[in-house]
């Protein structure tokens, strides 16, 4: 949805990215709060939480030793010492929208798979599902970054609804509300689905797969530009930066696909 271009490099031709301080930030603070459950509900406090951050990041070391390049040229510790301190500041922030001694979650980095009639098979993490005594579900996303505006809300939204569907096809059960948890600006954001929802959500996800599989035939992948390519790692592939993609790594079938029906524009 993003950029078609993009989709190709990462999921087809798999080209390595850097890491970026921004996600792995985000990558820490969110094991962060997910270990924070393991403690009884007295000892989830602010303290607790921040003192899990240097643990955390250890093991992420370990787990994904590229992240160390991030600070490669950083020797005397300045960069890595603000960046924690930042994690710190998002992970204080969350007790202002939050109280995680009220709080015991149902699942805490949930992977949900469902297959769909069609045969697309969906899956996801979800951060954090809530189930309350009466059984209703509710299904939290924490995110580091600041809110959008509120013209941009429904792509933030669009993640929520696709871990709704998924739960809708598992359990047969709508969640009762979708959670949007920003560290950044320390805002919440709430959407009550319904069915009609899911099922435009599933319709959705049916054209994008079926764009994709027509990209996937055709090797017609094409850039879409927005503010975002500034962030991108690809550039010197791209024909938008003057650059070259690498040689399609798939067969490549005619414009003229299936029925007679014409390839992606």
């Amino acid at each position: 949805m993003q950029c078609p271009l993009l989709y190709r490099f990462r999921v087809i031709d798999r080209l390595p990215e850097k890491p970026s301080a921004a996600a792995t930030r985000g990558t820490l603070v969110h094991s962060v709060l997910e270990r924070l459950f393991d403690a009884p509900a007295g000892e989830r406090t602010a303290p607790v939480a921040k003192s899990l951050i240097p643990g955390q990041w250890d093991r992420l070391r370990e787990s994904r030793p590229e992240v160390v390049e991030l600070f490669a040229d950083d020797p005397d510790g300045e960069r890595l010492s603000q960046w924690l301190a930042e994690a710190e500041r998002l992970v204080e922030r969350w007790f202002t929208l939050e109280d995680p001694t009220r709080l015991e979650p149902a699942e805490r980095e949930l992977f949900v798979e469902a297959e769909l009639d069609s045969g697309l098979r969906l899956r996801g993490i979800i951060d954090r599902v809530d189930v309350a005594p009466t059984g209703e579900v509710r299904i939290v996303d924490y995110k580091t970054g600041k809110a959008p505006r509120p013209e941009y809300a429904e792509g933030a939204l669009f993640q929520m609804k696709f871990y709704a569907l998924v739960v809708w096809r598992l359990k047969n059960v709508i969640p009762r509300r979708l959670q949007l948890v920003y560290l950044g600006s320390g805002d919440v954001l709430t959407y009550d689905p319904v069915l009609a929802d899911l099922e435009r959500v599933e319709r959705k996800l049916l054209a994008l797969w079926e764009a994709i599989r027509q990209a996937t035939q055709s090797g017609d992948w094409r850039p879409r530009p927005t503010k975002l390519c500034g962030w991108c790692d690809h550039q010197e592939h791209c024909p938008e930066f003057g650059g070259t993609p690498p040689p399609y790594p798939l067969p490549v079938t005619s414009a003229i696909g299936e029925q007679g029906r014409m390839g992606p524009d």
